[in-house]
C-alpha cells in the first residue's frame, strides 16, 4: 500500500493513540480500544480513510522540504 502520512501525523497518531489506550486501562473503559487503529495506521504510514479522499499529508511534506 502506497505510504500517505506524513512524519507529524504519524508522530500525531502514536502519540494519541498511547493516551486513548492509557486512559482506556486508567478507567477500565473498552473506550480505551479506539487508541488502536490509530496506533496501527501511524506505524504502518496508510490511512485507508485518506485515499477515498485522496488526501496526503506525505505529499505535503515533500514540498515543504524544496
Amino acid at each position: 500500500m502506497k505510504k500517505n502520512i506524513g512524519r507529524f501525523d504519524q508522530t500525531l497518531r502514536l502519540v494519541v493513540g498511547l493516551v486513548i489506550i492509557a486512559l482506556g486501562i486508567i478507567y477500565q473503559s473498552w473506550w480505551g480500544l479506539l487508541g488502536l487503529p490509530l496506533l496501527l495506521t501511524g506505524s504502518i504510514r496508510t490511512c485507508p480513510a485518506y485515499i477515498p479522499l485522496g488526501i496526503s499529508t506525505k505529499k505535503a511534506e515533500a514540498e515543504e522540504k524544496k
